[in-house]
């Protein structure tokens, strides 16, 4: 028995070894994903993916890419870790649909191996301004210098160099067929397991030296955008940016109006730091922004001072042209949604369109205290008032003296004045019924 037992304890052990020997041989692909603009969040998201695949000895990493273009110093951060990576790095280009446009064009030239799905598209990486024109020198400057860096790109991964410059200075776009057939990309793939199929036993050439792929039936490790990294990309989103001003701005609106609440500062005071956190990456027209903040102050000093609705008009005014003014680029995903912007606009509108109503009617409306309460108001005489006796106001009664006439007991009375304790009334005349 006890042979046995110590038989049956070296098989487990002999069994336990080679499985861990096999987890340990068993490749696994890192998957990243970018859906979106190319901004410093994607950009930290896709350096520390290509940091943790290269810790973890990954076989590879794949950046699944759907974007319209981005900024071009993220673009270059993705860049030069790409071309710096001690794995392969494979761009894919995927769903069907995607696209890699402007920027996404030279993270696919930088990839070890560019790959693309049916239905998806490339080009159009014209350098855009972002905000202010660029005069015809400074626009040649930028089209030469992004010319050159794709070229150079190109030239190391032994790709098409004359359609990349084409992409840069006449914004060509090609398919995915067309882009295999160009030798612009590697390959085209329909799926997640024809694309790692299709690339295994690749050579390709690394930092450290050439290495060949082995892909085919590796795990698929998936490495998601983290929380802070998700924030920040949502952030940098315009529409959000705005979004977050005005909040902002109606936070400390509400703080400064009623001193000692807290959370309308607190709330606004993050809001408004982490738009202008966002607008670091966006092409943001500050004379829009200090029209916004001008047209709430114009809204603040029409509460506290009457102007007949000058200071009212002109917030509103001022409001609209800051929006409007706000954000300035040719790209669309660099612009405010109007589904998001009129919402917003006429919402503020008519908050402080309403304020500004409610103070107007307060300070307008008849006194219902105080001496200036009591005048206008209607009384009965208790007594008669030849000229001085009393009358019956609000529940109370007072002394009081006629102005004019005759005032007999039981007659109705209006109050004209008050001289400290003694009212001032005059006799209501009572039309007769024809």
């Amino acid at each position: 028995m006890r042979r046995l037992l110590f038989f049956t304890l070296l098989v487990l052990a002999g069994l336990l070894l080679a499985c861990l020997s096999l987890a340990q041989d068993r490749k696994s692909v890192h998957w990243a994903q970018v859906d979106g603009v190319i901004n410093p969040a994607v950009a930290e998201y896709l350096v520390k993916a290509v940091d943790s695949a290269a810790e973890e000895k990954a076989e590879a990493l794949v950046i699944e890419l759907d974007t319209p273009g981005g900024l071009d110093p993220s673009m270059r951060t993705i860049v030069k870790r790409i071309l710096s990576a001690e794995i392969p790095v494979v761009v894919y280009v995927h769903p069907t649909g995607a696209r890699a446009a402007s920027a996404g064009v030279f993270i696919l030239y930088a990839s070890h191996v560019a790959a693309m799905s049916p239905g998806t598209n490339m080009g159009a990486a014209h350098p855009v301004s972002m905000g202010k024109e660029m005069d015809e020198t400074m626009s040649a400057k930028v089209t030469n210098d992004s010319v050159a860096y794709v070229r150079s790109i190109a030239a190391k991964r032994g790709r098409n160099v004359q359609w990349a410059e084409d992409a840069v200075r006449k914004s060509v776009s090609i398919t995915a067929d067309e882009a295999v057939k160009l030798g612009v990309v590697d390959l085209v793939a329909e799926t997640r397991n024809e694309l790692l199929e299709k690339i295994d036993g690749r050579e390709v050439e690394v930092l450290s030296g050439k290495v060949t792929l082995h892909t085919k039936g590796a795990d698929i490790a998936e490495r998601p955008m983290g929380l802070r990294q998700k924030i920040l990309d949502r952030i940098s989103d315009p529409n959000i940016a705005y979004i977050l001003m005005m909040i902002g701005i109606y936070g400390i609106f509400f703080e400064l109006s009623n001193p000692g609440l807290i959370f309308p500062g607190v709330v606004g005071g993050i809001c408004l730091l982490l738009a202008f956190f966002a607008f670091q990456t966006l092409p943001v027209n500050y004379a829009g922004v200090a029209l916004i903040i001008l047209g709430v102050i114009f809204f603040i000093a029409e509460i506290m001072v009457i102007s007949y609705g000058l200071l009212a008009i002109g917030g509103v005014i001022a409001i609209t042209m800051g929006s409007l003014m706000l954000f300035e680029s040719p790209e669309p995903w660099l612009r405010i949604s109007w589904q998001v912007l009129l919402p917003s606009l006429i919402g503020t509108l008519l908050f402080f369109g309403t304020l500004v109503f409610l103070a107007v009617k307060g300070q307008t409306r008849k006194p219902v205290s105080g001496k200036e309460g009591m005048i206008g108001e209607h009384g009965v005489a208790q007594t008669d008032l030849a000229p001085s006796g009393q009358v019956f106001v609000h529940g109370e009664i007072w002394q009081a003296e006629a102005d004019t006439g005759e005032v007999h007991a039981g007659d109705s009375v209006e109050i004209t004045g008050i001289e400290g304790l003694h009212l001032k009334v005059k006799k209501l005349r009572v039309k007769e019924e024809s």
